[in-house]
């Protein structure tokens, strides 16, 4: 039998939360980005790896600007976001080369925004076989990579195919 150790996620699972000053998002923005995942920056917007991932190589797209739904958002920021959309895209593929994606965000705290006061978008790369018995029967997600690795590799395919963009 083989065993799966994911024990950065116990914390997750027991729904323990590290006391936090303002916004997580906002903080992630200005802070010193050594170890916080944050993958590259955008005008208006930064990539980062999603701290509790669905899957390997969950990104999250967050604005700057601290609003908690899409529609507050001016055009620039709106035209920023989808534009490093397709880049993420780009590099996800390179990368894991993975045949489908989940795109999207879930407005407000009924519809599971974990932060639901900072707008942020998903993109979460899909295989065939993902949604296996581990999530249906044990509720327990498999992410086969450490988040430190997919950084990693994520934060070089970002350079490598958008050497011009800032990245931490």
């Amino acid at each position: 039998m083989d065993h799966l150790y994911t024990p950065w996620r116990m914390a997750y699972i027991r729904g323990e939360k590290k006391p936090v000053d303002g916004c997580i998002f906002c903080q992630l923005a200005t802070a010193n980005h050594d170890n916080q995942l944050v993958i590259a920056y955008a005008d208006h917007v930064y990539v980062t790896l999603n701290k509790y991932p669905y899957n390997n190589g969950h990104l999250m797209i967050i604005p700057y600007e601290h609003v908690e739904s899409l529609e507050m958002l001016p055009t620039e920021v709106l035209t920023d976001l989808m534009l490093t959309t397709n880049k993420a895209l780009a590099v996800l593929r390179k990368n894991y080369n993975p045949p489908a994606f989940n795109l999207g965000a879930n407005l407000g705290a009924a519809a599971g925004a974990g932060i639901a006061e900072h707008f942020h978008f998903h993109i979460v790369p899909r295989w065939p076989g993902d949604a296996n018995f581990m999530a249906v029967v044990g509720n327990t997600r498999v992410i086969p990579d450490t988040l430190e690795n997919v950084f990693t590799e994520l934060k070089a395919g970002w350079h490598t195919l958008f050497p011009q963009e800032k990245t931490p």
